[in-house]
């Protein structure tokens, strides 16, 4: 594939043919679990469906093309992905996390990995400073997440791949916020970048997946491995829908921006919000960065209310009608959470509070529908508390 092609025109073509045996213009649903052999140990490149699948790897190619990698291994989940690559650690290692996560990374991170001897420092790591601080010879990981889940924090790719890679510690973006459309963490010096398929990259809201994408040997023979040892893989009806997904990612990323950028500033004028977390306003800390190394600032909005607390929030969310109240984020339709009692609910007070997540913070995934829609059913609710 001619790599001078431009992203829009590769989210189609990266890496993709026409099927061989039939001319298929799209990869075809292999539903199978074997496949036959001519001779034991001698088959046509698959030998059982755990190990490969034809629409998974024409999937997983499409992927690795997006994300400017040598490979992409598939999961069943960004979850399963995410643990797939920790199971590279062993006792006594350490990994350095943002702050702000994701609750279902800090709940895999503290509760499946850490009984097993797995140490995790969650910091700042906008501060360089503070990195280096918590860097020692057991650090084997630092694991980045930007834009961050649900504060919308920004940080430097570079400036942190700049520190790892002269340590030797393996760097790993969390980039399903953003999506490969966004930013492409490997041309920053990352050496993985992880997805929830789930999200952007399938769209629809109608599948479940992960991915995990690098051009780094070790790290794609192992995820290879486990995907043969442990078998947390994608079935072919769901890499068929997320390849299907992916061919329109453009086009519903640059609305889903847009809209989002109108949401952002109708939020930051309206009496009953207290703050707006995104990453497009000049005044967020963040945005220079954000300017380097997005192509935009995202579908993405957060903000809280000047009634800080959980019943005005819930109040608030009871009364949209366009904005679906539910789980997830990425998809066509717009989606309206609580983070604090959803998504982030594993997380403790605690570190909740001390990372800056309020109680009455509201998150939006925005999608495409008609821009009036939305505003109108944002204004609607805050009618209503």
């Amino acid at each position: 594939m001619n790599k001078t092609l431009k992203f829009n025109t590769l989210t189609i073509h990266a890496r993709q043919k026409p099927e061989e045996t039939s001319g298929a213009v799209m990869p075809p649903i292999f539903q199978t679990s074997t496949y036959a052999q001519e001779a034991p140990g001698v088959n046509k490149g698959h030998e059982y469906a755990r190990v490969t699948n034809p629409t998974r790897t024409a999937l997983e190619d499409l992927l690795a093309g997006l994300e400017d990698a040598t490979d992409c291994a598939a999961f069943a989940s960004g979850l399963a992905a995410m643990d797939a690559l920790l199971k590279m650690l062993r006792p006594g290692d350490e990994v350095i996390s943002t702050n702000d996560l994701y609750g279902g990374s800090y709940r895999l991170f503290t509760q499946v990995f850490e009984p097993y001897g797995i140490k995790f420092h969650f910091i700042n790591l906008s501060d360089t400073a503070e990195l280096m601080a918590h860097i020692n010879d057991n650090t084997k990981m630092v694991w980045i997440e930007t834009p961050t889940n649900p504060l919308l924090s920004i940080i430097d790719i570079r400036s942190i791949t700049d520190i790892t890679r002269r340590r030797d510690i393996i760097s790993v973006v969390d980039n399903t916020f953003a999506s490969p459309y966004l930013q492409q963490p490997l041309k920053l010096g990352a050496d993985v970048v992880i997805h929830s398929t789930t999200k952007y990259l399938g769209g629809h809201s109608d599948i479940i997946g992960g991915a995990i994408c690098t051009s780094h040997r070790d790290v794609i023979d192992n995820m290879r491995f486990q995907t043969k040892a442990s078998g947390a893989i994608p079935g072919p009806m769901d890499c068929y829908l997320t390849l299907r997904g992916i061919k329109t990612l453009a086009v519903r990323m640059q609305r889903s921006c847009e809209n989002a950028r109108d949401i952002a500033h109708f939020l930051r004028n309206h009496p009953d919000v207290a703050k707006v977390f995104y990453p497009g306003f000049e005044d967020h800390p963040g945005h220079e960065i954000a300017q380097q190394q997005m192509r935009d600032f995202g579908g993405m909005v957060s903000f809280s209310l000047k009634n800080d607390d959980v019943e005005t929030a819930k109040k608030f969310m009871s009364n949209t009608s366009v904005f679906t109240l539910a789980e997830s984020l990425g998809g066509v339709e717009s989606l309206i959470s609580h983070p604090v009692s959803m998504t982030h609910g594993s997380i403790p007070v605690e570190v909740r509070r001390k990372s800056g997540l309020q109680d009455s913070l509201i998150r939006l995934s925005v999608g495409i529908e008609d821009i009036d829609d939305l505003k109108t059913d944002l204004d609607n609710a805050f009618k209503a508390i």
